[in-house]
C-alpha cells in the first residue's frame, strides 16, 4: 500500500468527485468538483473512472510526498509551476513520484482550481455514494473537511506505465452563458439588460457554497422573497441588497430569493475557475442552445480517453536552468562597449 502525504496545502483544497447526483431530493447537498472537465481529465490521465475522487487544490500552493512506494498522478485544471525534485512537471499530463519524492505546486495561474488524480484512486468510505467533501455537512472521506498538512491519502503502488498527456480544447475568455429564469419575471426588462450588459467580478468572500458577484445593483420588481424552491449548480439568486450570488456545488438544496438566471452546464466549470477580482460578463442564450451545448459538453467528457497521447521525458532540471545563461551573450544597457559595433 502506497500513500500520498500532504506536506503543505492552502485553504479551499479537499477531496472531490462527481458528487451525489439524485441526493438533493432528500435535502442532501450534491457537492462534487467545481470543474468537472478538469476532474475528468486528471482521472483519464491515470486510467481512473472519469468522475472518481481526486484532490481539488485551491488557488494557493501545495506539496505532496510519496510514502510506502511510488505514486503516479495526473494533473489538470488551472496551471501552476510544478516540479518533483527539481524536475519540471507539465500540467495536463502524468508524473510518477518515487518513494520519498515530493511534488511541489505553485500558485494557480489563470484559474482557481487544479486537480490531482492518483492512479488507482483514493481509498475511502463513501458517504451516500461519494467521497466528496462538504465540510459544513460533515460529509466526505477519507477526511470530512479541507485537507491539512500531514493528511495521508492511501492508494495502490504505481503501475510503472509510461507517462502521457491529454489534449484539451483551448481555454476561452468568452462571456459566461446563462438562461434567464426561473424567476426572471421578478425583474424589469431594464434590470435583466443591466445584468447582461454589465461587467462583473467575483468577491473574495466567495466559497464552494456560492460566488458573490460585485457589480451594479439588480433591483426587484416586488420584493426579494419567494416561496422557497429547488436550486441547481449555477442558479443566480438576487437577495435584498441586489448583489447576485451564483450557487455552487455546496449550496443549499432550496432557496427563497428570486433566481434571475442560471449558468448553463457547459460553462459552469469555466465560471468556477474565474479568479476573484477578474472581470467577466454574462451572455443570455435560449434553452435549446443551452441543451445543445450540454450535449456537446458530455460528448467531450466521454471523448477524454481518446485524447490521451504519449509523453517524452526531456529530463529538464530546474536547478540547472536557474544557473544557466539561457539568454545567450549578456550585455549591459549602461555599458555601450558591450553592445555598440565599431563602424569602419
Amino acid at each position: 500500500m502506497s500513500k500520498l502525504v500532504v506536506s503543505s496545502i492552502g485553504p479551499a483544497s479537499s477531496v472531490q468527485d462527481g458528487g451525489r447526483p439524485g441526493s438533493q431530493r432528500y435535502g442532501l447537498t450534491p457537492s462534487g468538483a467545481m470543474d468537472r472537465l478538469s476532474l475528468a481529465a486528471a482521472n483519464a490521465l491515470v486510467g481512473n473512472d472519469l468522475l472518481a475522487a481526486a484532490i481539488e487544490i485551491g488557488p494557493f500552493g501545495a506539496a505532496f510526498t510519496a510514502r510506502g512506494g511510488a505514486v503516479r498522478v495526473g494533473l489538470a485544471g488551472a496551471p501552476r509551476n510544478a516540479d518533483i525534485g527539481g524536475r519540471a512537471v507539465a500540467f495536463d499530463g502524468t508524473a510518477t513520484l518515487a518513494e520519498g519524492e515530493t511534488l511541489n505546486l505553485g500558485f494557480a495561474r489563470g484559474g482557481s482550481f487544479s486537480y490531482l488524480a492518483i492512479e488507482h484512486g483514493i481509498e475511502g468510505e463513501p458517504m451516500f455514494g461519494s467521497l466528496a467533501v462538504n465540510a459544513r455537512a460533515g460529509l466526505g472521506s477519507p477526511y470530512p473537511r479541507p485537507l491539512q498538512s500531514g493528511d495521508e491519502l492511501k492508494t495502490q503502488a504505481a503501475s510503472g506505465a509510461a507517462e502521457r498527456r491529454i489534449e484539451l480544447p483551448a481555454a476561452t475568455d468568452a462571456p459566461i452563458r446563462i438562461v434567464f429564469g426561473p424567476q426572471d419575471d421578478e425583474f424589469a426588462e431594464e434590470n435583466k439588460k443591466l445584468f447582461t450588459d454589465s461587467e462583473w467580478k467575483i468577491s473574495a468572500t466567495s466559497d464552494r457554497m456560492g460566488y458573490r458577484l460585485e457589480g451594479p445593483v439588480i433591483k426587484h420588481l416586488d420584493g426579494h422573497n419567494i416561496v422557497s424552491d429547488g436550486t441547481v449548480n449555477g442558479s443566480i439568486q438576487v437577495p435584498g441588497n441586489g448583489q447576485p450570488i451564483v450557487l455552487m456545488p455546496d449550496r443549499g438544496t432550496s432557496g427563497g430569493y428570486p433566481k434571475i438566471a442560471t449558468v448553463i452546464t457547459a460553462d459552469f466549470g469555466r465560471f468556477a475557475q474565474i479568479s476573484a477580482g477578474r472581470p467577466f460578463r454574462f451572455k443570455a442564450v435560449t434553452m435549446a442552445e443551452a441543451q445543445a451545448e450540454a450535449i456537446k459538453f458530455h460528448q467531450l467528457l466521454r471523448s477524454l480517453p481518446e485524447r490521451l497521447r504519449g509523453i517524452e521525458d526531456f529530463g529538464l532540471n530546474i536547478e540547472a536552468l536557474r544557473d544557466a545563461n539561457v539568454a545567450g551573450q549578456a550585455v549591459s544597457a549602461i555599458d555601450a562597449a558591450t553592445w555598440q559595433v565599431a563602424v569602419p
